[in-house]
């Protein structure tokens, strides 16, 4: 599983408030789906699935962006 922090976000553009949203409402995505590991407030970091179900787009992740969990 591909898995994004707020900090790569901004890097693929995003500002760092809406950043910050975007992993806040990833995080309460994957609990409705029943993961509540991810109520943690010291959890930042979210799958790339999550964020994309929010955004309704799916993330051009270049190689420049260091997104953990496959190498792109």
């Amino acid at each position: 599983m591909i898995t994004i922090t707020k900090e790569e976000l901004i890097q693929l553009g995003f500002g760092t408030s809406q950043s910050q949203t975007i992993i806040r409402l990833a995080k309460n995505y994957m609990v409705q789906e029943g993961f509540d590991y991810y109520k943690s407030r010291r959890l930042g970091r979210v799958p790339v699935h999550a964020v994309e179900h929010i955004l309704g787009i799916t993330l051009e992740i270049s190689k420049e962006v260091a997104v953990h969990g496959e190498c792109v």
